[in-house]
């Protein structure tokens, strides 16, 4: 018994160091987990909130740890959306670069050091071309969290000096979005527009990232991108979506917080789950609110083993679906 436990330790160390050299084989296992290690934002107008994200996705069996992100300009900056990276998991590397302070062309490099499993750089190229002629209040067409089923206006000022050229239309391809551009102030050397961008109720429930353009007639920059971002939400919200109780012996109590919210005072029906009566426990409170937090307790069952289940939450008076998961690990 014994030399066959030392046997399968010996078999994973083995496994675990020909993959680590694996690894250490290929100077650019780092690179090879991006989606791309280039971006170019385009001409922009000054003022404008730049944005965008890089997916990084662990192709290894190791842990992938990033340690650090820096850039070689002020003008730039990176910030991944989780620092460690189980194996097949993804993570988003968001880029800025700051128009207000900086004009003309700007080419900047975004550094990712990864400390795990070896130490390495991941250089990322960027590049825009701020536009002075095109100042933009406010940056962005950022919607923040919006309801589904309603429209929504957004309104934006542009002050346009292109030196005789004009903004013809403003233009989005995403068939939620409607735009409209009105010649508000005419000055000698400068044009001022309204531009109102219009989510439609027919927006679909998640988040939103796309672009209004700016058709000119200079026929040296006739596109100019505008960001447009959203998140639409559905009336009730729950969090965390997915409710993980990690590992738990047999008998095993442990609690979780499960919150459930709107916009408008609401109550909660019931609660059920699929297939593992009697392995989890909540309380349902009898009054209406706008936000729920609701103890959700995970009983480990005397089997070893996954356990996992999904939960419809019934609103009183609504017919919308509100699920969550749960899962956990009887060891």
């Amino acid at each position: 018994m014994r030399a066959s436990v030392i046997s399968g330790i010996l078999l994973v160390l083995v496994a675990h160091g020909m993959s680590n050299r694996a690894v250490a084989q290929d100077p650019r296992w780092a690179q090879k987990m991006f989606e791309k290690l280039d971006h170019d934002f385009g001409t922009v107008p000054s003022d404008a909130d730049l944005k965008y994200r890089i997916k990084i996705t662990n192709i290894y069996k190791e842990q992938v740890v990033i340690g650090n992100v820096q850039s070689s300009c002020g003008c730039t900056a990176g910030k991944p959306s989780k620092t460690v990276l189980n194996s097949e998991e993804t993570a988003w590397l968001e880029i800025t670069m700051d128009t207000r302070r900086f004009r003309q062309l700007k080419e900047t490099k975004v550094f990712v050091d990864f400390t795990a499993p070896l130490p390495t750089r991941v250089e990322v190229a960027v590049r825009a071309f701020i536009n002075p002629d095109l100042v933009l209040r406010p940056g962005a067409l950022e919607f923040g969290s919006i309801e589904k089923g309603v429209d929504q206006h957004l309104k934006m000022s542009l002050v346009y000096s292109g030196r005789g050229a004009t903004i013809k239309e403003a233009v989005c391809k995403n068939p939620h979005v409607t735009t409209k551009l009105t010649l508000i102030r005419q000055e000698p050397f400068a044009l001022t527009y309204e531009l109102i961008a219009t989510i439609k109720k027919s927006a679909p429930l998640g988040e939103m990232r796309d672009q209004v353009t700016l058709v000119t007639t200079d026929p040296n920059n006739p596109q100019i991108p505008v960001l447009l971002e959203a998140r639409v939400d559905p009336e009730f919200i729950v969090t965390p979506e997915i409710v993980s109780f990690g590992n738990l012996l047999p008998g095993e109590r442990k609690t979780i917080n499960i919150v459930v919210r709107s916009k408008k005072p609401f109550a909660i029906a019931k609660i059920e789950s699929e297939k593992t009566a009697g392995t989890f426990e909540t309380r349902i409170p009898s009054d209406a609110r706008q936000v729920h937090v609701l103890p959700l307790t995970m009983v480990a069952p005397k089997e070893a083993g996954a356990v996992a289940d999904e939960f419809t939450v019934t609103i009183a008076g609504s017919t919308e679906p509100v699920t969550f998961k749960a899962n956990g690990k009887v060891r």
